[in-house]
């Protein structure tokens, strides 16, 4: 188990043109979990929704999964990615970190479909926020603070 240098809380947020998906966890058990799938227009959430979200879990820190293909090549959503964490760190003085989500998307599919036959795979970004903050929980060293 990776040892963090203090107790946090953490929302995590699968960043998306369309939906945004978000996880709870903290580092007393290293465990996270998909709570909420927000929808977004072009990338722009109901920042409300977000602030409830965070009045609500109460975190210590955020974590935005940053969209980074195979090459390690930054892309559109990239961009739009880091926009979102910069948005959110100015809007609630919260510390803010990027981490690569390599494949969290097509896990949070694959994991889906072996755990149920009912899923609608189209909603799954819960799940890989989910496994961004499983990732940020397991390595937060390889985390970026912006």
């Amino acid at each position: 188990m990776v040892m963090h240098k203090k107790a946090e809380t953490a929302l995590a947020f699968d960043f998306g043109l369309k939906q945004i998906g978000v996880a709870f966890g903290q580092t007393i058990t290293s465990q996270a979990h998909g709570i909420e799938i927000l929808n977004a227009k072009n990338g722009i959430p109901n920042w409300r929704e977000i602030e409830g979200l965070i009045e609500d879990w109460g975190p210590t820190i955020l974590i935005v999964g940053l969209p980074i293909d195979m090459n390690n090549m930054e892309s559109r959503i990239t961009m739009a990615a880091k926009k979102f964490a910069v948005k959110l760190n100015k809007k609630f003085k919260q510390p803010v970190k990027l981490v690569d989500e390599k494949l969290s998307s097509r896990e949070a599919k694959y994991q889906a479909r072996e755990t149920s036959k009912s899923v609608n795979l189209a909603r799954v970004d819960h799940l890989a926020a989910a496994l961004i903050l499983q990732t940020y929980l397991n390595h937060p060293e390889s985390a970026m603070l912006i």
